[in-house]
């Protein structure tokens, strides 16, 4: 998986550009996403996101994926699951303190978001703390519901 995560970070650009592509068309589906059931929907998008995510990005599924804005690097993979930068304990080569033998991910975040070459760093942005109770759910089907203005109770929005 770390070969993959690697990989990924490498290959930022056009993942988001294809990320984004999906999104879009999801949101373009939403009224029929809408009229099956998001609830309905939830497991079988989970099943194909941690699936596909989980190969791709060695996602962790937390619900609510930022990989966005940290440069395709799932910062859920940090042993202190931190989702906002590092922790102070990265060593000079750019490895992790608690887990020596992989390169922190926060160091892989910066790499691959260099790579968006956007204007900015959307790494910069400040995150909410993770959401315990959308562990699992489909954060693809979070995305779409927030950008077609579905109400978001139901979501347990952070």
């Amino acid at each position: 998986m770390y070969r993959m995560r690697s990989w990924s970070v490498r290959n930022a650009r056009w993942l988001k550009r294809a990320y984004g592509a999906l999104e879009t068309l999801l949101v373009w589906l939403s009224p029929v996403l809408r009229r099956v059931g998001y609830e309905r929907l939830d497991k079988p998008f989970a099943a194909v996101e941690k699936m596909t995510k989980g190969v791709l990005l060695d996602s962790q599924n937390c619900g609510q994926c930022i990989v966005g804005f940290t440069g395709l690097s799932c910062p859920m993979n940090c042993p202190k699951k931190l989702r906002n930068g590092p922790c102070g304990g990265v060593r000079a080569d750019g490895s992790c303190e608690v887990r020596p033998e992989m390169k922190c991910v926060w160091v892989l975040a910066w790499e691959g978001n260099k790579r968006f070459r956007e204007n900015g760093y959307p790494i910069q942005t400040v995150q909410p703390a993770v959401d315990n109770r959308l562990v699992g759910k489909s954060a693809w089907l979070r995305a779409v519901r927030l950008r077609a203005g579905v109400d978001g109770s139901a979501m347990h929005e952070v």
